[in-house]
């Protein structure tokens, strides 16, 4: 959990591999679904939210959370989450806001590794928008797009009520997004697809996000 704003470093290779290759080897083959895809799924926004979030302390509130039957979804930019365990690339040193938690524990009772995890972060339940009464929940399973590139993550973290737009530095790598937790991130253009009552199984495992993630995103696009 964190209240502040900005994700390199290695990912294990079982980690890196899931999280950076576009899923279909997930599914048996079939091809993986496109970011055109997704996106024009998201072309029109029903605001669920109460209000708009912002991007970081110092810009407007100019972003909604929007919904659909199946998920919520909103665009912003993408600051870097580097709590959780202590890695080479995410501790006290190479992130002066650390913190050792997140607000979601992994199958093995542990907080989150934000290096090796890809993950979204919330906003925190506040009078904006309570993610729980959408049907998000930790471990639930994100599609995030950054150009052409769709990743699926879990939902692991919480963040500030009034900000949006984060994502662990395993995600933001995979995305092609620099990681660095001080100097990292991206002001814009990155899209998050939250499904509605969904969850990956362990949640600290890449690999069961893309499987879950490549099958949601399908059905959410039409093609299932």
């Amino acid at each position: 959990m964190r209240t502040r704003m900005l994700v390199l470093s290695a990912l294990s290779g079982a980690a890196l591999l899931a999280a950076a290759l576009p899923a279909e080897a997930a599914d048996g083959g079939e091809a993986p679904v496109g970011a055109a895809e997704l996106l024009a799924k998201v072309k029109n926004c029903t605001r669920i939210s109460q209000g708009n979030y912002r991007t970081d302390q110092s810009t407007a509130a100019t972003i909604p959370v929007c919904g659909t039957g199946e998920a919520v979804f909103w665009e912003a930019d993408m600051d870097i989450d580097c709590d959780g365990q202590v890695s080479t690339v995410c501790n006290t040193r190479t992130d002066p806001s650390f913190q050792p938690r997140t607000a979601f524990q992994g199958s093995d009772g542990k907080y989150l590794d934000s290096a090796e995890v890809p993950f979204v972060v919330v906003p925190g339940p506040g009078s904006l928008w309570n993610y729980a009464t959408s049907g998000i929940k930790g471990g639930g399973v994100a599609a995030v797009i950054h150009g052409d590139k769709v990743r699926y993550a879990v939902v692991g973290d919480t963040g500030p009520t009034g900000i949006i737009g984060e994502g662990s530095y395993a995600l933001a790598e995979a995305l092609g997004i620099d990681p660095d937790p001080k100097t990292g991130g991206t002001a814009s253009g990155v899209t998050y697809i939250l499904f509605k009552n969904s969850k990956a199984s362990p949640i600290e495992s890449p690999a069961a996000a893309v499987s879950a993630g490549e099958e949601l995103a399908r059905k959410f696009a039409g093609e299932a």
